[in-house]
Order: C-alpha cells, then structure tokens, then sequence
C-alpha cells in the first residue's frame, strides 16, 4: 500500500464545494472518478479542508491510499487526461503512511480579491467580488491587524460551525493593490467555516465607514457571530497553497 500526496488546482464556480456531497457537482468526486477509471480502485481521498460551494483553489491538497505501481510522477498527467477542465493536478508524491493532509498542514494561505473597478472586469468576474464604491482601505488593513494572532473567532465563522473551539492562529494577514484589484491574503494553522468570508464581509462595512477599524478587535472578544458583518460572496475567495513540515 503506498501513501500519494497531490497539489490541485480548480476553478470553484460549478462545483458544490470541494467534498463529497449528496447532491450537486464536488471536485472530490470528480478526482476520485478518475483515480477509479485510472485504477480500477474504489479510493476515498483525504483532502486537506474543505471549501465552499463557488471558492477556488491555486493549491488545494490531498492524499489517498492506493495499490497501484504507477510511478507518482506520472500520475499527475494521467489523471489530468481524465478530469474535467475545471481541476488540474498539479504534482504528486509518494508520503509516508502516517502522512494526513489536513492533521499534518501547518499553515494555510487564502487570498479574498475585490474588483474596485468602476465596471467589472469581465475576465476576473468569477474570481473577483466587485465593489464600484470607494473603499477606505487603511481602515481595513488597520482593522485587520487586530485579528493577527492566537484568537477565539466564534464572532467570524458560521453559526452551523461543528468544530470543538474556534481558537485559530493567524500568523500574517495584508491587503495588497493590483490595478482596481485589492487582494487581502490570510495565513493561518487552520479557518473555520465560513471565516474568512465574514472577516471580508465586516471589512468592507470598515472600508464604506459604516464600522470604525478598532471594532473588529471588540467583535472578536465579543465571540457572538451576530456581531460581525455578512458572509462576503464565495467567488472571490481562493485556497492559495497548504504547508507542510519539511518531513512531510
């Protein structure tokens, strides 16, 4: 039995999230479809965390156990030969059998990007959440600032949240202009439903000054989620890449 690790990238916007579901499209199942036309193995994969219906991904990971004595080199352009074109492996190597993509992760890296622009840009609209209205956006990074650190986020994750605690680690947190784009980036060891989604949404309400930067300390110690702003729309949010130790 060997143990494949896989870096994919996907473009999230028919997709019902990235794990299996009942219903709707998953990006789990069509990755497993293929290992199956590939191997003839019924594989389960074990994907580093879960995102959203809409969100992408530059470099979601996951592992899976299988049988098969192809080489992990080529197991990259096999598969991509028969998945849609929406996903695209981008690299796999064999790990060692203790190896789980989402307990091993060490830190993940997000990135929400607003479209400034007057009009949408019609070739990032699916990646881009557009906002025509000037935004303060010191205010924002200075109200980002305070969620850096080792933090309960009760305040900014879903209220259908099923984890233990909601004590999460932010290690670095920015915006960065691109053109009328405005990328916010978000390290962490681990996110919560729906968290960096409500993190935007309540930035924003800071950006149009409807909220002052200091509130988003007051609304993380108030660890209620009725105290923060909306969930900002799911396209604009992308799984940058997942961290491994170097063992890994």
């Amino acid at each position: 039995m060997r143990n494949l690790c896989a870096t994919v990238s996907y473009e999230g916007t028919e997709f019902n999230g990235f794990q299996s579901q009942p219903y709707g499209r998953t990006v789990q199942q069509e990755i497993e479809k293929a290992i199956q036309v590939l191997t003839g193995e019924d594989i389960l994969i074990l994907g580093s965390g879960r995102t959203d219906a809409g969100v992408h991904a530059q470099g979601q990971v996951f592992n899976f156990l299988t049988e098969s004595t192809i080489p992990a080199e080529r197991w990259a352009i096999a598969l991509n030969t028969r998945l849609p074109k929406d996903i695209v492996i981008l690299e796999v190597h064999e790990v060692s059998l203790s190896f789980h993509s989402r307990r091993s992760a060490k830190r993940k890296t997000y990135r929400y990007t607003i479209d400034m622009g007057k009009f949408p840009n019609v070739f990032e609209r699916r990646y881009a959440f557009h906002h025509p209205m000037r935004l303060q956006v010191e205010a924002m990074q200075e109200g980002l600032k305070h969620l850096i650190g080792e933090h309960d986020f009760t305040s900014f994750t879903s209220i259908h949240s099923t984890k233990p605690h909601h004590i999460r680690i932010v290690y670095d947190a920015y915006f960065e202009k691109q053109g009328s784009m405005l990328h916010m980036y978000i390290t962490g060891n681990g996110f919560l439903y729906n968290m960096v989604r409500v993190i935007m949404g309540t930035l924003l309400q800071v950006g149009q000054g409807k909220r002052q930067p200091a509130d988003m300390k007051r609304i993380l110690e108030g660890r209620s989620r009725a105290l923060a702003g909306p969930t900002a729309m799911s396209h604009g949010l992308m799984l940058m890449n997942v961290e491994y130790p170097a063992e890994a």
